[in-house]
């Protein structure tokens, strides 16, 4: 198993200039988590502390049911005061400047830019390939930097399209386009063949989906970074949306603007040279990819058995435990992906995540992994099980079969749950040079909180059905036309469905705490269907 290396451990509208990256002071190596670690945890047993306190001290009657509550509002505490504790670890951070690449640099060995595709549209990623190669050449990587386009796309459509946009890049010598015969293992498996017949020429490789970019600096950038620094095998780049199509779409991309700089910046400091991989927008050492190349195949069939679908958490866990390390840059600038463009599509691609972050579950106890490792793939299988949890909580309250006095619980998960978004909205204020500044960024913080918070219940009621299907057996995986054969219910239906349950129940149990912990839930599933459809306007 290979080891590290000797060495030191557009036009844009006003909202859009405002929420413009800003950096301060010199970017410097990850340090190991360290003391960044400890504030973390106990930032985090603190805040889910109060909040299992204030719900013991609700709960008026203990019962099994009481306990069962009260072992909920455990679980769900620590779920979000984890996301807290990050963004007020990310607020006490510098906004670190890019390093300047020196002049005349030239990297010590080859990177392949490796762009995985599949059955999706490939003009716009012909485009952008093509502007990729031409900055490449004017940073001076003509000959240091190849890209490969490695297709696993079977249709006959879109091989006949994937010709017509990408084969006149391949003649032109801009690109070299690989498509498999026999695509096992998808996306994993297609990088494992490109190592086995190209790997040895190169030193790195970055990854891209294709619906993911990258400009040719920041890939210069990150080819500096990892070029510089022998023990990291990994350095995952921060990201934003693309320009969003739809009221769905432009929401998810101002609420990545606006949170993930600094909650990036505190899982960073926490991680240190233990981060996390996002399965792309990444670069790596090839010879530290190789120890995650050949992944663990879980026994027993789907949805628990198989090839892990959320293969990245892992990769990066099995990178660490080979001795390199894993690093976040959250600076989002250069970097950016598509994001669904309405909520059925996010719903899709979060059933499939769901059921890979609950595989997850079964590689918690592998041996030989970093505990920031472990945490990472608990996290992930917390933030699927949060839903069901909470969604319990609550038919447990509103029902009266658990009575609570008062909504203290309530109102100190809600503080908590606008903790990162308050964190993130200071950084953003503190740096703001102008009134008119302060001004956007404040309209599109109180827009995107009013946005989350009529969404937060539709995606709740759609996990905890997610997590349900997979505990019962239901593989969603990557089955061909799966999706297409499945009949969707109507749009808001389910939600709607499940929002007049829950004020049914508040009503029998005819109790005012009941409607306090019921109403900012429900009311939304309510109006699901009209919420979506308005959401899902201009898709």
């Amino acid at each position: 198993m290979a080891g590290p290396k000797e060495g030191p451990p557009c036009i844009m509208s006003l909202a859009e200039i405002a929420l413009r990256p800003v950096r301060a002071h010199p970017a410097r190596p990850a340090r190991g988590g360290g003391r960044w670690l400890g504030a973390f945890l106990a930032l985090t047993a603190l805040l889910a502390g109060a909040l299992i306190a204030a719900m013991a001290l609700a709960i008026k009657e203990w019962t099994v049911l009481s306990a069962l509550a009260l072992a909920l509002a455990g679980l769900s505490a620590l779920w979000i005061s984890g996301g807290a504790a990050t963004a007020l670890v990310g607020l006490a951070q510098p906004v670190l400047a890019r390093e300047n690449v020196p002049d005349g640099w030239r990297p010590a060995g080859r990177t392949a830019i490796l762009v995985l595709l599949c059955n999706e549209p490939p003009a716009a990623l012909a485009r952008y390939l093509s502007d990729l190669r031409r900055g490449l050449d004017t940073l001076g990587l003509g000959t240091e930097a190849e890209i490969f386009v490695l297709s696993d796309t079977s249709s006959r459509e879109g091989i006949a399209a994937e010709d017509a946009a990408l084969a006149p890049l391949a003649a032109a010598g801009e690109i070299t386009l690989r498509r498999r015969a026999k695509n096992t293992g998808r996306k994993p498996g297609n990088i494992a063949d490109w190592l086995d017949t190209h790997g040895a020429a190169f030193e790195h490789m970055a990854v891209l989906d294709a619906d993911s970019r990258m400009s040719a600096w920041r890939l210069r950038d990150l080819i500096h970074r990892i070029d510089t620094r022998p023990r990291t095998g990994l350095l995952q780049a921060g990201m934003t949306l693309l320009p969003g199509r739809s009221r769905v779409g432009r929401h998810q991309r101002t609420s990545s603007r606006l949170l993930s700089p600094n909650f990036g910046r505190g899982m960073a400091a926490w991680a240190g040279e233990c981060g996390n991989y996002w399965g792309h927008n990444a670069i790596m050492r090839v010879a530290a990819f190789r120890c995650a190349a050949t992944l663990p195949r879980l026994s027993g069939p789907p949805p628990f058995g198989g090839p892990p679908l959320s293969h990245d958490f892992v990769e990066a866990a099995w990178i660490r435990r080979a001795g390199w390390a894993v690093e976040l840059d959250p600076d989002p600038s250069g970097s950016a992906e598509d994001g669904p463009q309405t909520l059925a599509a996010f719903h899709r691609r979060d059933r499939r995540w769901c059921q890979g972050n609950l595989q997850h579950l079964r590689l918690l106890a592998a041996p030989g992994l970093d505990p920031v490792s472990r945490l990472h793939l608990a996290s992930g299988v917390l933030s699927y099980l949060a839903a069901p949890i909470w969604l319990g909580l609550v038919a447990l309250v509103a029902s009266g079969a658990v009575t609570v006095s008062g909504a203290l619980p309530l109102a100190l998960a809600a503080g908590i749950l606008l903790l990162p978004k308050l964190c993130a909205m200071a950084g953003w204020l503190a740096r703001a040079r102008t009134a008119l500044r302060r001004r956007v960024i404040l309209r599109a913080a109180a827009g995107e909180l009013w946005r989350s918070t009529l969404i937060a219940p539709l995606v709740m009621v759609r996990q905890a059905g997610s997590v349900v299907s997979v505990l019962t057996g239901h593989d969603c995986g990557w089955t061909p036309g799966a999706a297409a054969r499945r009949i969707p219910p109507p749009r808001g239906l389910p939600e709607a469905a499940v929002g007049l349950a829950l004020v049914a129940l508040a009503a029998l149990s005819g109790s005012g705490t009941a409607a306090l912990w019921v109403l900012p839930v429900a009311l939304p599933l309510v109006a699901a269907p009209i919420i979506e459809r308005r959401l899902d306007a201009g898709a």
